[in-house]
């Protein structure tokens, strides 16, 4: 994608001297319930009233959205308040009522983005559209996916455009809804830096007790905005109750949430800094270097075990290294979900590399 900054565009338009707030109810249940909570942040920092008008769920049965008429709903609230309005679409049909109704932002859902088939088709609805289009991460933590779908609506000739980091499934227990995976976020941003960049702590965490840490994690990597999800009456909610913050919490996390500077350049500062990534970049190397030599040794191994006919994969071993690793890992202050990740990406190159030399 060429002259990604183009896309800074609408951000910019507003003006803020404060990252971008998207908030409102995860499902719009009532007219008086999108009414109420958009008069309740009207005042805040909030620019964008969201909320779900078609709500896909896992499984059916569950509320599932008010449709088309929650529409109306949002165009009062935004006659009422000034607030922009935001919804997400999953097909041509959601595309076309949003339109006609004049609807400010619309977002691609993660369970969308995962189907070329249906960003295509929105793509094409949406095309030449001077509306915002967000675009979430996939519901699988895939980088390529998540450009992509971005790639398609630059092709539709979209200039109104950014992504929301909502985090990503995982079969692994987590103490998240969906891992945030910020690495996959910060390769993102190396990728395409000029692409306005939302965190939704709502979905990464589900939990509201864990949506201003996450929210904070995310302005401290920079990010354009946040979205979160915002109920009068969080625990009677008609879809994800357990996630939604009242309006008075939300302005509460406005209050304490720090902004960093992007950048410093005092000279201490700097001086400083260099001198700690300096270390930073001796310690990568000496990883990079270890790892090397420990890859060395399991290509030993490998050629043991081929001379033997042994097994690559020793279960009961690999289950002492990972109790001894997350043991050790505490003492230095690195959780468990760290050591696991790191020690299972090592150990499954360990046994390429075995099988490699077996298969030799």
């Amino acid at each position: 994608m060429e002259n990604k900054k183009e896309y800074r565009n609408w951000l910019d338009a507003h003006k803020l001297d404060h990252p971008l707030v998207i908030a409102g109810p995860c499902s719009a249940e009532t007219e008086d319930q999108v009414l109420k909570i958009a008069h309740q942040l009207k005042d805040d920092d909030v620019t964008y009233l969201r909320a779900g008008i078609w709500k896909p769920r896992t499984r059916p049965g569950n509320f599932e959205g008010v449709g088309a008429i929650g529409l109306k709903w949002l165009q009062r609230a935004k006659k009422e308040t000034g607030l922009l309005t935001a919804t997400e679409v999953a097909n041509r049909t959601h595309v076309d009522l949003a339109l006609e109704h004049d609807i400010d932002l619309l977002w691609i859902g993660a369970r969308s983005t995962v189907s070329p088939f249906i960003v295509q088709e929105i793509a094409d609805a949406l095309e030449g559209t001077d509306k915002v289009v967000l675009v979430k991460n996939p519901v699988n933590p895939d980088l390529a996916l998540w450009i992509g779908a971005v790639e398609r609506f630059h092709t539709a000739n979209i200039k109104n455009l950014g992504v929301i980091h909502r985090g990503f499934s995982t079969y692994d227990k987590s103490k998240y809804r969906n891992n945030p995976e910020w690495q996959i976020a910060v390769d993102f941003q190396t990728r395409l830096p000029d692409i306005p960049l939302i965190c939704d702590p709502s979905h990464i965490t589900g939990k509201r007790d864990m949506i201003f840490d996450v929210s904070q994690t995310a302005l401290d990597l920079n990010y354009d905005g946040l979205m979160i999800e915002t109920h009068y009456d969080p625990d009677n909610a008609w879809s994800d109750a357990a996630q939604q913050v009242t309006p008075e919490t939300l302005l509460q996390m406005f209050k304490d949430l720090r902004i960093r500077k992007e950048y410093d350049d005092e000279a201490g500062f700097q001086n400083k800094l260099g001198q700690l990534r300096s270390q930073i970049d001796i310690l990568d190397n000496t990883i990079i270097e270890t790892l090397g030599k420990r890859m060395k040794i399991a290509d030993s191994i490998g050629g043991l075990k081929k001379e033997r006919n042994v097994a690559v994969l020793q279960s009961k071993r690999w289950n002492e290294i990972l109790g001894k690793m997350i043991l050790q890992g505490e003492e230095y202050g690195l959780s468990e979900e760290f050591i696991l990740k790191v020690f299972k990406a090592v150990h499954q190159e360990s046994i390429n590399h075995q099988e490699k030399v077996i298969k030799g």
